[in-house]
């Protein structure tokens, strides 16, 4: 019983000792998905969140809480823009970006070169949103008395009005 209590303390040792070794400090501490809250004065403005590479993530109405990654890959950080668009109001666009997060460094001390090298940039934790919170006042539109030319998909025209269609080629 004396060798099992031996071998018991020395396995956790072992995994402790690994714990801190194999660890990443940005990881464990903070968080690699972060929530951004949006509103918008008018409230129900239509949002559109697209990632840096153009791709939608998110769409819906304000207010609304979207859960955001801080990772776009390894040692690359995320950027996200949120478009507001409102009947009678201007569109307005946003950009969300993220900063390195302190936590990271912290690698140095705790963490070591897995925890600075491959874990915090694969799960995003090296970085940080900047602000958590988005509150955006539309402006009232000046073109809403000039005709407006909107190309649409055949599929997105109502039965009534393709009756009227011209065909151009």
């Amino acid at each position: 019983e004396i060798k099992m209590n031996k071998m018991y303390l020395k396995m956790t040792a072992i995994m402790m000792a690994s714990f801190f070794i194999f660890s990443s400090c940005a990881t464990i501490v903070s968080k690699s998905k972060y929530p951004l809250s949006i509103n918008s004065t008018p409230s129900n403005a239509k949002i559109s969140v697209t990632n840096k590479k153009g791709i939608e993530i998110y769409s819906g109405n304000t207010p609304a809480t979207v859960l955001l990654k801080a990772g776009a890959g390894y040692f690359s950080k995320a950027e996200y823009q949120v478009k507001f668009s409102c009947p009678g109001y201007d569109d307005k666009i946003v950009p969300i970006t993220f900063t390195l997060n302190g936590w990271y460094f912290g690698n140095l001390l705790l963490g070591g070169p897995l925890g600075l090298l491959i874990i915090d940039p694969l799960t995003g934790a090296m970085w940080k949103i900047e602000t958590e919170f988005i509150n955006v006042t539309l402006s009232k539109s000046t073109s809403s008395m000039v005709p407006e030319m909107k190309i649409m998909n055949i599929n997105e025209i109502p039965e009534n009005w393709k009756t009227h269609l011209v065909r151009v080629n």
